[in-house]
């Protein structure tokens, strides 16, 4: 572990080894073992900011009085679009549904346009008169 990489990680993780993720933990025990001065002044600055960060006063959460009044005053949507919200999922509901019948249709056309097609041809070859072809060999 370099010097770069240790103090990246105490300025991540904090002055505590011991809360670093657990796979650097024995990298940074060793590279403080070899590096002890730079390691205790990286760690101690670290630590010293930890501690003020934790008197640091924190705010208390939202009351779900004022989230509830919040709410309550948020405006509604105006009646005339509410009907517009119900009419949006149905009108595509009724797109889809006519695209899956014009599939249908369309595959039915096409599925009578080959059948025929292939009988066509059948009875074409079956009418041939072989007879007139001159047999080689």
């Amino acid at each position: 572990m370099t010097k770069e990489q240790f103090q990246a990680l105490a300025e991540a993780y904090g002055g505590e080894i011991a809360r670093w993720p657990a796979a650097m933990r024995d990298e940074a025990a060793l590279f403080a073992a070899s590096e002890p001065a730079q390691a205790q002044a990286v760690l101690a600055r670290e630590a010293a900011l930890d501690a003020a960060l934790d008197a640091a006063p924190r705010p208390a959460p939202a009351p779900s009085a004022l989230y509830d009044r919040i709410l309550a005053d948020a405006p509604g949507l105006p009646r005339r679009l509410r009907w517009r919200l119900w009419l949006t999922p149905a009108g595509l509901g009724a797109a889809l549904a006519g695209a899956a019948a014009a599939g249908v249709v369309l595959g039915a056309q096409l599925g009578d346009r080959s059948t025929t097609g292939a009988e066509a041809s059948a009875q074409a070859v079956a009418d041939l008169d072989v007879s007139t072809v001159a047999e080689v060999g």
